[in-house]
This record gives structure tokens, sequence and C-alpha cells, in this order.
């Protein structure tokens, strides 16, 4: 069924709000239960890679979180741009890496795929030879 832009954007603001929260289980409850989801990367980094279900959401969040410097993270989002039943969010990431100290700012592309008022994609495109050598690992 093809979703308006409107529940769209709902959908996807939402997202971006639970996210400022830090709120794993909220994030997760947007997801449909069978999902598309890629976060490319290295393998030594535990968060990146693809999950196929919507219980795998809370845990990408909680297994990344720790990683990054409490209230050193900085998110600027440039635009969302929504077509039907599509979203992309475009913003800037910047992180410090807990093991290394390091700051690291990326360039991130967000596409979000929304049907029956659900997430059903997210990809993620993000500078990852950057994060890679934050965390000393690229």
């Amino acid at each position: 069924m093809a979703t308006d832009a409107q529940t769209s954007r709902a959908v996807a603001e939402k997202f971006l709000e639970r996210l400022g929260r830090q709120d794993p289980d909220g994030i997760q409850e947007l997801f449909s239960e069978e999902i598309d989801w890629h976060v490319p990367g290295s393998g030594a980094l535990p968060w990146t890679g693809r999950r196929t279900r919507r219980e795998e959401v809370a845990p990408y969040f909680t297994t990344m979180w720790p990683h990054f410097a409490h209230g050193r993270s900085k998110v600027v989002l440039e635009r969302l741009i929504v077509d039907g039943g599509d979203v992309v969010l475009l913003a800037v990431f910047t992180h410090t890496a807990v093991t290394s100290g390091k700051e690291f700012t990326t360039p991130v592309a967000m596409h979000l795929a929304v049907e029956d008022g659900r997430i059903v994609r997210m990809h993620l495109y993000e500078d990852t030879l950057t994060v890679a050598k934050a965390f000393d690992v690229g």
C-alpha cells in the first residue's frame, strides 16, 4: 500500500525525536516486523551491518551509543526530503570515540522507507573510513 508524504514525514519526525532522546525502544516500535536495515562499516565496529527484524533495532542503538562519548555528540539536520513513502535525511554527525578520544565529523544521508505507518527500510550512508579511523580500526 502506498504511503502518503504526510504520514512518512510524521514517522520520520517521531524517529528523529526518539533518536534525540536516545529512546531505543521507542525507535524500535516505529519499525515494521520485517525490515531492510543497512549500516555499512568495519566488522570491527559491532553496530554496523544488516538487520532484518524489528527486535534488532533497539540493540543496534544500545550497542552503538556506549562507544560515543556521552554529551559530546552533535547532529545537525540539514534537510528532510519526503516523496510518498520515501524519506531522505541529510545531516552532519559529530561524535567522539570513547576508545580513542578522537572526535570525528561525517556527512550523512539516511534513507527511510515507510509503509502502512511503519519504517520498513533504513539505509545509512556516511564516511565509513572516517568512522573507522576514529576508532583506530581503519
